[in-house]
């Protein structure tokens, strides 16, 4: 079994382009719950619409990239005050419910037949973002170091992601460290006290939100770009529950948490994806196929952030008190 290749495989997908967009993602649900304390279930949602915008805009109507980046940003911003404005003074609990369920309902939409002529419907769309790698000014040819090597598209590609990923990290420090940051930390304690001192709750509510599910838009529109094709099955909710994971590894109401939380996790996946591949295939796991390895990985994977959880609630780089949340 060749280690030093699993090796550099789990390397160049902890650096790529998909870990950067699974960061992104996080880095809007971290606001969300991290700092607000709002458990949103429904982040795949903010990322469906965000893709979406992006694809329906090039591709339907023929608008360029630039316009299709604004138009991703509004649909989060729309769904985010069609998904705020009735739920934000719900419990915890039953605003998990309503977000999960508004993703899925959007998810089913999108693929729906009577919106085939705008979205694709179950097809989906595609190629339609010939205009990003068409301003690739990456010379054509292999980079990296050693064994991990990417191509001038995917260089390019992982330029545009981590740099919006970077822009992401600052501006959250900024917002967290501001006035309006301590407001909703505040709110995340104890909602009651922070309104007894004149504070609209309801309205930071929604801005934390917005801007989170902004974010959630911006990674979808990096999958649009990194696939060059999207269809509503790709935004499944089992994809929130991988940022969840991601955000509970690196740690909750840490700038930087999410973004290590997505490069350990893609690490670990790919790592034991091809730990498992290569024991069955030199017979050492007789009774499993290679079928078998990608649902065992996430098994594995999984028993790794359970006992992280039980020994260590607060992930890589948080906080305990992170996570003692006041959900009433």
């Amino acid at each position: 079994m060749d280690f030093a290749y699993i090796l550099t495989a789990g390397i160049t997908t902890a650096i790529g382009p998909i870990a950067a967009i699974y960061a992104l993602a996080a880095i809007g649900l971290n606001l969300h719950f991290g700092y607000t304390g709002l458990l949103n279930f429904g982040q795949v949602g903010f990322m469906l619409v965000g893709a979406y915008g992006l694809g329906i805009s090039v591709n339907t109507f023929g608008l360029p990239m630039w316009a299709g980046f604004l138009v991703a940003v509004a649909c989060a911003v729309v769904l985010a005050l069609l998904l705020g404005i009735p739920t934000l003074r719900l419990r915890a609990d039953y605003l998990s419910i309503c977000t999960i369920a508004v993703a899925e309902v959007a998810r089913l939409l999108y693929r729906a037949e009577f919106a085939r002529d705008l979205t694709g419907g179950v097809y989906g769309l595609q190629g339609f973002a010939d205009g990003f790698y068409d301003m690739n000014p990456i010379p054509r040819g292999s980079y990296g170091f050693g064994d991990i090597t990417f191509s001038a598209r995917d260089v390019w590609l992982m330029l545009f992601a981590w740099g919006l990923v970077a822009v992401a990290c600052l501006v959250m420090w900024l917002l967290v460290h501001s006035p309006w940051g301590r407001v909703i930390k505040g709110i995340r304690e104890d909602e009651d006290a922070v309104r007894s001192l004149g504070k609209n709750v309801f309205v930071y509510k929604m801005q934390s939100l917005v801007l989170g599910g902004v974010f959630g838009a911006l990674a979808g529109v990096v999958i649009a770009i990194n696939q060059q094709t999207i269809h509503p099955d790709q935004f499944m909710p089992q994809v929130t529950f991988y940022l969840w994971a991601m955000l509970l590894l690196g740690g909750a109401g840490r700038t930087l948490g999410p973004v290590i939380g997505s490069v350990v996790l893609w690490f670990l996946l790919t790592v034991v994806d091809e730990l498992l591949r290569g024991l069955i295939q030199v017979g050492a796991l007789p009774f499993l196929q290679s079928s078998d390895a990608g649902a065992l990985r996430h098994a594995v994977v999984g028993l790794v952030l359970l006992l992280l959880i039980v020994f260590r609630p607060q992930g890589l780089i948080g906080d305990r008190k992170e996570m003692l949340v006041n959900v009433k």
